[in-house]
């Protein structure tokens, strides 16, 4: 359990910063233009990431 915490922190850590520093230039993209998706959406990826291990 503790396993999949720590991959949702750092999911969600990680799209926070793909958000800052890479971000949509455009505003056109549907999940980097927003900080909140764009944590969220890693979240989910690392919630995913520590269930598979």
């Amino acid at each position: 359990m503790l396993k999949v915490v720590i991959s949702i922190l750092v999911g969600g850590t990680l799209g926070y910063l793909y958000y800052r520093f890479i971000g949509c230039a455009s505003g056109a993209c549907p999940i980097t233009r927003n900080p909140y998706a764009s944590t969220l959406y890693g979240a989910v990826v690392g919630a995913l990431a520590g269930l598979s291990m």
